[in-house]
């Protein structure tokens, strides 16, 4: 007997369907028998929204009366997926969808297919971050996600007549989306630019210019939890979008160049950055999400509080710094802290360490990120000041720990040079509580080679966070078949929240009947994907030869290269004679 434990929502099939038929006629303006697919997918997306609303303001009442401190990951990348078949399966309501959709007289694939995944990521570092803030609504955690509303996200990739690779705009938003939901209400203001002023015997910033942070919330359902989290991305906006003299002198391209200026903070993640505006466009997009984050984070956790006591913030948040891009957040929280509330320095460090934990991605240390002091300067001058007074302060630290001069040096926030540089991982392991790898032998390598100045002197800021996938995206959803097998074979559905239970299936594989109803899963889905081929590429595939897939974009990427390297020496063995092609087992 098998023991089902997945959420099963009490809502029925029939109040699910009236559900869409409600949102096609009052949010769509569509009858059953007008609609197309897009119009029962968005309709479907809002009557999940709907019952996911409750559980969502509970999530939020709870992380700001209770007792549970909350996690606010801060992400340039966010690679959620398709948002419509996790939100059921997670809210407990696939059956109810298909039969609904069904008797509406529509496929439910083909209203799945309609969805158009958001391209708000690049690949490891946005999966990871997706994942993360799955677990955590699973585990109950409760936890905003913070990034970027990325107009076109990624890009799209596709072959011209010559045969040549080129690349398009994601317009991932260019038809309806369901999910998020804009709130001008909770805007913030993000500056600049501009100078530092002593007023009073304080430092003032006095920024050039400024945009508006709009927030665009998502929700992450857990599975099985009744919890369900915020991902809230920040969409940038001016101040001043149009300038109507300007506009009436028949100047038209002028009269828009504010709205230009700050919309292109939030056009697209990770601009080129070969020239001095990408970069100075990049330092942009990391501290206007960072910044408008923080001052969220004071105004969820202080609600109605002009002057709130941030020295119990750490209690309240833990901010995990997902790599090295939103670890301007440091030096911003210290700026509010000392600038904005009138702590003093000890205090306001005090605040910030506890606040902060970093995960570093990057093992070579040349390819750690690094800013030019004189960009910061330009663009952020108090920044610059404070993370030149923590350098000062983190040398003064490093003499009481070591003698060792070269070790010192080599351990600088900002370098000691005709044009100094700011290392954002270096400043993200003196500024945080802890830093960790991706995996443990990522870990370990860090401490040993990546940062192993600062595992030497401060060894228990280091730790380990192994993250795995999501097995209810990556098996349940993406391999119904093999999911219904790995249930069958444990008698139970426990692995989806579980991923230890499937060490059962080891026995397994000593079971023939098991194994050929394996094989029979696998064969399965190569013959789908044969015909999903012919279908969409026009291209006949052998579903009885191995297939060898690598799913990412196509760059000058090192696995690429040694994939295509890989390919060009065996074809070259099965030519030159020194393998047998008949010795070779037929693969795609």
């Amino acid at each position: 007997m098998t023991e089902i434990t997945a959420p099963k929502s009490p809502v029925t099939t029939a109040e699910f369907a009236d559900g869409i038929r409600e949102q096609l006629k009052y949010s769509q303006g569509v009858t059953v028998e007008q609609a197309t697919p897009a119009d029962v997918y968005v309709a479907s997306s809002l009557v999940v929204r709907h019952y996911l609303q409750d559980a969502w303001f509970k999530t939020q009442q709870d992380m700001v009366n209770g007792n549970t401190k909350a996690v606010g990951y801060l992400s340039a990348e966010f690679l959620m997926g398709k948002q419509l078949r996790n939100a059921l399966l997670n809210a407990g309501m696939i059956d109810q969808f298909d039969e609904a959709v069904k008797d509406l007289g529509f496929e439910p694939q083909d209203v799945i297919d309609v969805e158009h995944e958001p391209g708000l990521g690049n690949g490891g570092l946005g999966r990871l971050a997706a994942c993360f803030i799955d677990s955590l609504a699973s585990l109950g955690v409760p936890a905003f996600g913070y990034g970027i509303q990325y107009k076109y996200g990624i890009f799209e990739q596709a072959f011209d007549r010559d045969g040549k690779q080129i690349e398009k705009p994601d317009y991932w938003l260019t038809n309806e989306e369901p999910w998020g939901h804009i709130d001008y209400n909770r805007s913030q203001k993000v500056s600049f630019g501009g100078e530092v002023v002593e007023e009073n015997g304080k430092k003032v910033w006095k920024p050039a210019w400024s945009v508006r942070a709009v927030p665009v919330d998502y929700m992450v359902p857990g599975y099985a939890s009744g919890r369900v989290n915020t991902l809230r991305l920040w969409s940038a906006k001016s101040y001043d979008e149009f300038d109507l003299l300007t506009f009436n002198k028949s100047e038209y391209l002028d009269a828009v160049k504010p709205q230009v200026k700050a919309e292109n903070i939030s056009k697209i993640l990770y601009p080129e950055d070969s020239t001095p505006q990408g970069k100075a466009l990049r330092l942009e997009q990391q501290y206007f999400f960072v910044a408008a984050s923080l001052h969220d984070a004071i105004r969820v956790f202080y609600p109605g509080q002009s002057k709130p006591d941030l020295t119990t913030f750490p209690s309240k948040i833990t901010f995990q710094l997902n790599d090295t891009h939103p670890v301007i957040g440091i030096p911003e929280l210290m700026r509010i802290l000392i600038d904005e509330y009138g702590y003093d320095w000890d205090t306001a460090w005090s605040i910030t360490t506890k606040t902060f934990n970093y995960t570093c991605h990057t093992l070579l240390p040349e390819a750690l990120e690094v800013w030019p002091a004189k960009l910061i300067s330009e663009l952020l001058p108090r920044h610059m000041e404070i993370i030149n007074e923590i350098n000062e302060h983190f040398l003064a630290e490093l003499k009481t720990k070591t003698r060792d001069k070269a070790k010192i040096e080599r351990m600088r926030i900002v370098t000691d040079e005709e044009n100094p540089k700011v290392r954002m991982a270096y400043l993200a392991t003196a500024g945080g509580s802890h830093v960790n790898g991706v995996a443990e032998l990522h870990s370990e390598l860090l401490k040993d080679v990546t940062l192993r100045d600062f595992s030497d002197l401060y060894g228990d800021k280091f730790t380990n966070v192994t993250n795995g996938v999501t097995p209810r995206r990556f098996i349940r959803l993406a391999n119904p078949r093999l999911s219904a097998l790995i249930t069958e074979g444990l008698g139970t559905d426990k692995w989806l929240s579980d991923l230890e239970l499937l060490k059962g299936l080891e026995p397994l594989a000593k079971d023939d009947e098991f194994v050929k109803k394996f094989a029979a899963v696998k064969q399965a889905n190569k013959e789908d994907f044969t015909a999903y081929a012919k279908r969409e590429y026009g291209f006949d595939l052998d579903p009885n030869t191995m297939f060898n897939t690598m799913v990412k974009r196509l760059h000058e990427y090192k696995r690429q290269s040694l994939k295509i390297l890989a390919l060009i020496a065996k074809y070259a063995d099965i030519k030159s004679g020194r393998v047998s092609a008949d010795d070779v087992l037929p693969r795609t």
